[in-house]
């Protein structure tokens, strides 16, 4: 007993389990105080209050604490009536031992409700130890009068202390941080009474420099009005230097047992109504859902067979027509939809997020609508589209070369079809029958010169044969009219060649016949044919047409005309020479009285026709030299587009790949209130679509470049398709990063998660996040569980992972972690919640009526619950009776029932 006396007034209360402690040791300071007698009389008296206030409902009273209470007997009535339930049959005996089994009784049944009494035995309270019964007064109040107070999953004490401060968070003068000191005053006692029966309190008219009146006004209205007898006395609270804190507990948890009532019917109210208007919003949502997957999958159904139509034009202007209808879909009709297709994508998540935090079961979008649906499809469209792209840009190329091809094919087989004109007449006459024997052999070198020049113009008809075969396999649309021109040039060919055989034949058979061949004429024969197919060689070179694709080619074209040019003095010493050998014939027939018959026997080539032919190449030389030099001017202009489009390609590139990484820092780091977050990143947002102007600049110079057909640029790496990706999906990661934003305020304000808390979170899962990703691997976020306190064995982390990481991909979002950190800390509406609050509005029956409904709830929402309840199938139901129940586990899916 010793040494039980060196403990008073310091009494510890703890469940059986040892997990929860309602008054914790006191402090040095306090130590020094705990026998002060002012307390103790504090004490005596709100305890003494308090056991009567429960033994007036047994027709009796105690007047003195630690002698009323000695023989046990109103100890057990005081628990039988607070605990409503029935004890042990008391001794009625007189003797000591009597006494001592009614107080073990009394124990024992306060040992069963979980408490665990320390240091206080029945001889103690027989004896009338007035600190043990005291003491074991205090642990019944705690255990049937404080332990069930609980706000926010706080512990008694605390719980009750935070009802304080939020019922007298309004009123001025009062700050409620404990249950000593802040309650001298008077302010606070009678600022709850006000919160709850403002009627009853006239507060603007209280002073703060008049504690006892303020105490007074309390006590008295609260026993007039509130049946909460008057446990404390002002003079006393006023009196003492720290009044005690279990009287003040004693009385304060009277005010709360006698408020909190009122509030059920008013909580259950508010309760539905939350509900009820969350599953409106989400059924709101999913339609909208709905409405935008479908629009946007039909829209992706009608495009793609238009991208996957290869049917190739005839013409280059078919195809630049289907290329500018490519583009407009590009810029007009595309654009709308990957907005539509991100709104989507985030209204998705938005709606799994706020049934995740109502706890609904996920939303699952109909057959064939889910966002991997929409995902894939739109990865068959943006895969159609490239090919199309590809496929127009090869047709047009290939329509190009058809074009140039087949107008070289002209031009060629015309000069051919030129030379061979009358060659079959020539070679079949039989001039050589009548001819005399120096006629003879003046047709035979003719024909040896006609055989040089046959010979000459082989290469030409292999090149017309090859363009032929070219335009074939490249599918020239007019490729049956070529092949026929070209058969025809063919066999002419092989006529000719045969023709040609067959005269020779002829000829040498009279060669022997024949004799002095004037060597002048034929030497001029001999040089007058190379030289004037080499001007006709000439002359369709300088007429050739050239197709180039950049400045280097061009270039390569000058230099080779350049060099051409370079060789026209020897050509023209050449031309000089042979006209020279004509003169000289001229000359010796003059001299020897010689009358030349007619032009040279050996060749057709006149002198005439060789300055005519020089004449042309020498009119041809400048054309050629203005047509290469426009053709540079065309590649120069175009060289031009090029930089121009590289210029801001290199800005614009570097400039999407930083604000990419810029998000992505953003999203990871701590910057002030979500809501500054998310004002900053709607600025951010901002920012970047007034960059659009750019993007729509550079997309004008790309087009300049394609209507150009510049199909290559060395001066960047960046492509249009490569930017435009890179733009919508900048565009569309600052989307999803305002939405994750969107989505904690939607967690933290559903779930009473405060901005400090949100920091912490942040700042544990970004220390931890090692990559500095926003997502973090199994490993790391173990490593973040542990240091939140979280003591993990494999099978509860395991757990834990399910929850997180549902799909199993080794990955755990900042979103999921606060999603977790929310469920493991924060209370949340349950389906057993609504159906409790349905059975408060209907007054404890196990159906509600829609008369009832219509009372309790706003008209909207209790129409609402009206047309979805079923009717009540229970044996005591009425007529239009409804079942709550069946309803209230609907709306939290099968998981809940």
């Amino acid at each position: 007993p010793s040494a039980v006396l060196l403990v008073p007034l310091q009494y510890s209360y703890a469940s059986s389990s040892g997990q929860q402690s309602y008054m914790e040791p006191e402090s040095d300071w306090d130590r020094d105080l705990l026998l002060d007698p002012a307390w103790e009389k504090q004490q005596r008296k709100t305890f003494t209050a308090w056991c009567n206030s429960h033994l007036r409902k047994a027709g009796t009273q105690i007047e003195n604490i630690e002698e009323d209470f000695r023989d046990g007997l109103k100890l057990m009535l005081l628990l039988e009536v607070i605990s409503g339930e029935r004890l042990p049959k008391p001794e009625r005996g007189k003797m000591r031992v009597h006494k001592i089994n009614n107080v073990n009784k009394a124990l024992d049944f306060i040992a069963s409700k979980g408490v665990k009494l320390v240091s206080i035995g029945a001889e103690e309270i027989v004896d009338g130890n007035v600190k043990m019964t005291l003491g074991m007064i205090w642990t019944i109040i705690l255990r049937f009068a404080i332990q069930d107070i609980s706000v926010e999953e706080t512990s008694a004490k605390e719980g009750l202390l935070l009802w304080c401060q939020r019922k007298t968070a309004p009123y001025k003068n009062v700050n409620v941080q404990n249950f000593h000191i802040s309650w001298k005053d008077g302010l606070a006692f009678n600022a709850l009474i006000h919160r709850h029966r403002p009627e009853l309190i006239d507060y603007d008219k209280l002073r703060k420099d008049d504690p006892v009146t303020n105490l007074n006004n309390a006590f008295e209205v609260a026993e007039k009005y509130l049946d909460i007898p008057k446990m404390l006395d002002a003079e006393d609270i006023v009196g003492t230097l720290r009044p005690d804190e279990k009287a003040i507990m004693t009385y304060v948890s009277c005010f709360y047992h006698a408020f909190s009532g009122a509030q059920k019917a008013e909580t259950a109210a508010n309760r539905i109504c939350k509900v009820l208007a969350v599953n409106q919003e989400n059924e709101h949502l999913m339609e909208d859902y709905e409405k935008l997957a479908s629009d946007l999958l039909e829209w992706i159904r009608r495009t793609i067979p238009w991208l996957e139509n290869r049917a190739p034009e005839k013409t280059m202007a078919e195809m630049q027509q289907k290329l500018e209808d490519f583009r407009d879909y590009r810029r007009v009709h595309k654009p709308p939809k990957v907005q539509e297709k991100c709104q989507l994508e985030i209204n998705f998540n938005t709606l799994q997020t706020k049934l995740r935090l109502s706890n609904r079961p996920a939303f699952m979008p109909s057959e064939g609508r889910m966002v991997s649906d929409i995902n894939g499809a739109w990865h068959t469209l943006e895969g159609a589209e490239k090919g199309y792209e590809e496929w127009l840009l090869y047709e047009i190329r290939r329509l190009e070369r058809l074009d140039h091809l087949a107008e070289k094919f002209r031009q060629k087989a015309a000069i051919h079809e030129s030379w061979t004109d009358g060659k079959e007449a020539m070679l079949t006459q039989k001039d050589y029958e009548t001819a005399s024997l120096s006629e003879i052999k003046a047709l035979l070198k003719k024909h040896e010169a006609f055989e040089s020049d046959l010979a000459a113009h082989q290469d030409r008809v292999e090149q017309i044969a090859a363009i032929a075969q070219e335009l074939n396999e490249l599918d020239y649309y007019d490729s049956p009219s070529v092949n026929a021109r070209c058969q025809k040039i063919c066999e002419q060919w092989d006529s000719l060649g045969s023709l040609t055989q067959n005269r020779r034949e002829s000829l040498e058979r009279t060669e022997k016949q024949l004799e002095s061949i004037d060597e002048l004429y034929l030497e001029y024969a001999k040089r007058a044919a190379p030289f004037n197919n080499w001007m006709e060689g000439a002359m369709e070179d300088l007429q050739d047409m050239f197709i180039v694709h950049n400045i280097e080619e061009i270039q390569g074209l000058i230099t080779a005309h350049e060099q051409f040019k370079a060789t026209l003095p020897e050509a023209n010493k050449e031309r000089e020479a042979i006209q020279a050998i004509q003169a000289e014939v001229q000359k010796i027939a003059q001299y020897n009285g010689i009358k030349l018959a007619g032009t040279n026997p050996y060749t057709t080539i006149t002198p005439s026709s060789i300055d005519s032919k020089w004449d042309k190449v020498q009119q041809l030389v400048p054309q050629r030299d203005q047509a290469l030099q426009e053709e540079l001017g065309r590649q120069q202009s175009n060289d031009h587009l090029r930089r121009q489009f590289a210029n801001q390609a290199n800005v614009v590139g570097p400039w999407i790949q930083n604000k990419m990484e810029e998000i992505g820092r953003i999203s990871i780091e701590m910057n002030g209130t979500l809501e500054d977050q998310l004002t900053h990143l709607r600025q951010y947002e901002q920012s970047i679509i007034d960059y659009k102007p750019n993007i729509d600049q550079l997309e004008g110079n790309h087009q300049l470049i394609q209507e150009a057909l510049i199909f290559d640029n060395k001066y960047t790496a960046y492509t249009m398709e490569h930017l435009r990706v890179g733009w919508e999906q900048l565009l569309t990661t600052i989307a999803r990063t305002i939405n994750e934003i969107e989505n904690q305020i939607l967690t933290r304000d559903a779930k009473g998660i405060s901005q400090e808390q949100l920091h912490e979170y942040r700042a544990s899962f970004n220390h931890f996040d090692k990559k500095r990703t926003g997502i973090m691997d199994s490993d790391d976020f173990r490593a973040l569980l542990i240091s939140t306190g979280n003591s993990l064995g494999d099978a509860e982390f395991a757990r834990i992972m399910g929850i997180v990481d549902p799909n199993n991909s080794g990955a755990v979002t900042f979103q999921a972690f606060i999603d977790f950190m929310s469920r493991e800390t924060t209370d949340t509406d349950t389906a057993d919640q609504v159906i409790a609050s349905f059975k408060i509005l209907a007054g404890d029956k196990n159906y509600i009526t829609a008369e009832e409904l219509r009372r309790e709830l706003p008209p909207d929402q209790a129409e609402y619950c009206i047309s979805r309840m079923a009717p009540y199938a229970g044996p005591d139901g009425v007529p239009g009776a409804l079942d709550y129940m069946s309803f209230s586990t609907a709306l939290y899916g099968e998981s809940d029932l």
